[in-house]
């Protein structure tokens, strides 16, 4: 019997070492054993990517989901995170009636997120972080929502618009600025998947600047490219600036969820 001492000893380590090591950072993909023994004892944060099926131009209508799952799977490991599925249905708005596109309302939103997030934090995350793919009147359900539950559950929330948070990043690589569907969000996609990128279907008559002093508005919206700036955002650009954007919004997007836990640690939230 002594002699099976050794190779039981020898395999108990080797388990115990497996049991160590995730087999995946995607909720939809864990289960619940190995969940159990990481959450919440060794991760505590978890992303949550959140977008809306929409018109983008010349890129995928699911644009707004693709960009921050991909962004989450790229931080994921340097943040010890687990990545949520993605709500990929959202708060379209103005380009709802578009071919492909999806609009949830308000209330229905509002009230979805909020058993999300209540079921991430019964989960045992103690941060939750939000990268919003989609803007416009989602934003503020979810910075809303986000800081309710994190007040009534006593979790750590943080909101990140990634594009709008970036563009000085968009300013540095390009050289001037983007817009829905324009050049920063179309280099973004392009890094990730460039199959969802049909450039042979672009021409700038597709693209229609944000009025800035609010003088007009119009439902649908003119065109699926909203340009920041007038005559600047037009999706040109190459391989090596969309892959040096991809990597450079990600690392300003992980600095400031690095540097916000960081804080709510030394405060002892």
């Amino acid at each position: 019997m002594r002699k099976f001492i050794p190779f039981l000893v020898l395999n108990f380590f080797v388990l115990s070492s497996i049991a160590q090591t995730l087999t995946t950072r995607e909720m939809d993909r864990i289960n619940w054993m190995e969940f159990a023994e990481f959450v919440p004892e060794k991760i505590q944060t978890v992303l949550l990517p959140t977008g809306t099926l929409e018109p983008h131009g010349v890129i995928n209508n699911g644009a707004d989901n693709t960009a921050p799952f991909a962004m989450a799977k790229d931080i994921a490991d340097e943040l010890n995170a687990l990545i949520a599925p993605t709500l990929n249905y959202g708060m379209t708005g103005s380009m709802a009636n578009y071919p492909g596109a999806f609009e949830i309302s308000e209330e229905a939103y509002s009230l979805f997120i909020r058993d999300i997030l209540k079921g991430l934090a019964r989960n045992g995350f103690k941060n939750i972080i939000i990268l919003n793919g989609h803007g416009g009147g989602q934003t503020a359900v979810l910075q809303k929502v986000a800081g309710e539950i994190a007040n009534e559950l006593q979790v750590r929330t943080l909101v990140i618009n990634w594009w709008s948070y970036a563009s000085d990043v968009t300013l540095e690589v390009f050289k001037e600025d983007g817009g829905h569907a324009g050049l920063n969000e179309t280099a973004y996609i392009q890094a990730i998947d460039p199959t969802l990128v049909h450039q042979d279907r672009y021409n700038s008559n597709q693209a229609t600047a944000y009025p800035k002093d609010k003088s007009w508005s119009a439902v649908p919206f003119p065109s699926s490219i909203g340009l920041y700036q007038e005559g600047q955002g037009y999706p040109n650009f190459n391989q090596e600036q969309a892959e040096e954007y991809f990597q450079k919004v990600n690392k300003k997007v992980l600095a400031l969820i690095e540097e916000t836990i960081a804080k709510w640690d030394l405060a002892g939230l």
